[in-house]
């Protein structure tokens, strides 16, 4: 490590035992030479996340992706983004300065709706999801690059990341995919299969590069909700969405000795 001041962020939830270790982490960060940044700095050489991993989703989409490494430490459920737990604080810091750790590069999915008038982009670390607004029943045509795929009809279909394949995506019956994949995985939602609505029952794999294109059928502009991450966004008279996976690197922190599938074995098994 560089002996020039060094910079980190330190963003919490606020739950009572995420403010204590805030406190306790900041007071051994400045011991050992750390600058804590008062507010958000997107040049710090490095965030540390405190919470769960909806708080850290939450951090990520609050200060855009920001292009700086990031790291979890553990105050709610187990997660996968939430690398440490509260009590590994000094190990942690002895080893960030050592530099025993990797920077596993993650890449958000990436999607372009376009309403009658305009078009919005939005971004998703696990995923996102388009589905019919209030329960709703939508009616769907989606394409792989320039091939027509399906008239999807049911609840809606989530397009995931392999970080979010472990996510809403497997309690849908979607597959579990190694974070060092790039790729993105087409999940269908309650999607009806009989003689008048023939749409995909099991998840799709597609590769990095493609693009899912999304046209409602036009009676269903207005019920279209997209959610990325558990955000909602509603927007009127949407015609088109476009989805790939983004040229955004999200640089999550890891400690040498991180398992994907021992974290996968404590989450299910």
């Amino acid at each position: 490590m560089s002996n020039q001041t060094r910079v980190i962020n330190i963003v919490t939830n606020e739950r009572p035992i995420s403010n204590e270790t805030s406190r306790i982490l900041k007071r051994k960060l400045e011991k050992n030479g750390f600058f804590i940044a008062d507010v958000f700095d997107p040049k710090a050489d490095l965030t540390v996340c405190i919470g769960g991993d909806g708080a850290f989703l939450r951090a990520l989409h609050e200060y855009k992706f920001p292009d700086i490494p990031i790291v979890g430490i553990n105050t709610g459920h187990l997660g996968f983004f939430q690398e440490l737990s509260p009590y590994q604080l000094d190990e942690f810091i002895f080893r960030y300065e050592k530099g025993d750790y990797i920077i596993q590069e993650l890449h958000p999915v990436e999607a372009n709706i376009c309403t009658r008038n305009s078009c919005i982009e939005i971004m998703g670390i696990n995923e996102i999801t388009i589905k019919g607004d209030k329960s709703r029943t939508i009616h769907l045509n989606i394409s792989l690059d320039d091939s027509f795929l399906e008239k999807f009809s049911g609840d809606g279909v989530l397009i995931s990341t392999p970080t979010g394949s472990t996510a809403y995506n497997y309690s849908l019956g979607g597959s579990i995919v190694d974070p060092r994949l790039d790729l993105l995985q087409i999940t269908p939602i309650a999607p009806i299969n009989t003689i008048a609505y023939r749409s995909f029952t099991s998840s799709l794999i597609v590769p990095r590069g493609s693009m899912i294109k999304i046209h409602p059928e036009y009676p269903f502009e207005n019920s279209i909700l997209v959610v990325t991450d558990g955000m909602e966004h509603k927007h009127n008279e949407i015609v088109e969405i476009n989805l790939k996976m983004s040229d955004i690197k999200v640089k999550l922190l890891r400690l040498k000795n991180y398992d994907f599938w021992n974290k996968v074995k404590e989450k299910f098994l």
